[in-house]
């Protein structure tokens, strides 16, 4: 027999006192008209962060998912338990190949608004996620790429002019016009296919660290995507397979603060940061200033050591600011303040690169000067080579039949067919 206070309790009688169920939603710190202010973000000290045994148990470090991983300090100096130490080759190295994709992605725009090709995506104040990254990885270690990591092409000393082919979907894209441009496919220089589906890169990614291991092969694989994929389903099946599987693989997370048009928050930035998803998991987590190459660098080098003593995966986040639009497609002045990206607390990883290369004696200002003016110069002259095999607005640069083929290795008989009615119905139109 059913107690009829408990009924009454069903019906919702005894909560007439109880306030209203209300959602929240999340409002960014400063719309467009407003002042913005980053005081309220916690920069820990450059030497604060402690730096774990590479095969640690991910519980005996849950804090460093909360913390921030630095190097350089606000002088430019390198210091702490992260320093990597690295020979001024190298820091020239990471130097030149940030400063090479900056001068990459400007003309690229240009180029985008001339009407020369139909989209591009810069990565502006992002450099140092991605030539950090591919640097402290072994050249033939697998990355799985998003959508603003084309440093890690031109750290790999991927020819650019073949980058530009790819934007432009001329006669000398090696995809064929096939893929959106941006989207780059570089089997040689460990560069997976781009996708423009979010966060489909992640399981790929696992389940090829996975391919390796269960291979006994020595190579690990890499991904990125922005903090909203989070939000994706494939997100959290690759956690979960990375985790229980403790597959070989980095997985980076960008935190740039914004997606095209709304900020973080709405991925749960204002509940906790993105690098402790990696708790819940049982995973590595780190959280770095990713506008610190040499901290990048560092912490990419940690979870590549720990992968290869298989420790499992590592997850990273790279607390950055994505200082121009989501796209050419994007304008970010219609909802966030125009005064963030100068006002953005963690700076411009060029140059803090650069005065931390100053302080040590190895540049200058005029080598810097010298260096900007020749590198846009090598683009300039990699773009007019490129616009020779042709560019948006000039036509078809591959022949119609080249749409069925690459597919498989021996077309089957139906797509035969399709092809050659295709063909037919092209010439019937005095095409």
């Amino acid at each position: 027999m059913t107690d009829p206070h408990v009924s009454a309790g069903l019906q919702g009688e005894s909560g007439r006192n109880l306030p209203p169920l209300r959602l929240h939603v999340p409002e960014p710190p400063a719309r467009p008209g407003e002042s913005a202010d980053f005081t309220h973000f916690d920069i820990p000290a450059a030497d604060a962060a402690p730096r774990p045994d590479e095969t640690a148990q991910p519980a005996t470090m849950r804090d460093m998912a909360y913390g921030l991983v630095r190097v350089l300090d606000e002088d430019g100096a390198a210091v702490g338990q992260w320093n990597p130490n690295l020979p001024p080759e190298t820091l020239l190295r990471m130097l030149r190949a940030m400063a090479l994709t900056r001068a990459f992605d400007a003309r690229m725009f240009r180029a985008q608004r001339q009407g020369k090709t139909s989209f591009y995506m810069k990565s502006t104040g992002e450099e140092a996620v991605s030539i950090g990254a591919a640097l402290a990885l072994h050249r033939d270690d697998m990355c799985f790429p998003s959508y603003r990591q084309q440093g890690i092409l031109i750290a790999r000393d991927w020819p650019i002019i073949d980058m530009m082919n790819q934007i432009y979907s001329n006669k000398g894209d090696r995809l064929k016009g096939r893929q959106l441009p941006i989207m780059y496919s570089a089997r040689e220089a460990g560069f997976f296919s781009i996708s423009g589906n979010l966060t489909t890169q992640y399981p790929q990614a696992v389940g090829w660290a996975m391919a390796s291991a269960a291979r006994g092969d020595t190579r690990i694989a890499a991904t990125w995507c922005g903090e909203g994929s989070t939000a994706e389903g494939d997100f959290h099946s690759a956690c979960t397979f990375a985790s229980v599987y403790r597959a070989p693989v980095i997985m980076n997370i960008v935190n740039n603060q914004w997606a095209i048009s709304s900020f973080s928050g709405f991925a749960g930035a204002e509940a906790t940061t993105f690098a402790a998803r990696a708790v819940g998991y049982g995973i590595a987590g780190l959280r770095v200033d990713g506008n610190d190459v040499l901290a990048v660098y560092a912490a990419t080098r940690w979870a590549a050591d720990r992968a290869r003593a298989n420790a499992g995966p590592t997850l990273i986040e790279h607390f950055t600011y994505r200082v121009e639009g989501h796209s050419t497609s994007d304008d970010p002045t219609a909802y966030r303040s125009a005064e963030e990206s100068s006002l953005w607390p963690l700076g411009d990883p060029i140059a803090r690169l650069k005065q931390h290369c100053i302080g040590l004696g190895i540049w200058d200002e005029d080598r810097h000067a010298a260096m900007d003016k020749e590198l846009a110069e090598t683009v300039r002259d990699a773009a007019r080579e490129a616009e020779k095999n042709g560019i948006l607005g000039h036509g078809l640069h591959h022949p119609m039949e080249s749409m069925f083929e690459d597919v498989f290795e021996e077309m089957p008989w139906h797509l035969k067919e399709q092809q050659q009615q295709m063909l037919d119905e092209w010439k019937a139109a005095g095409l």
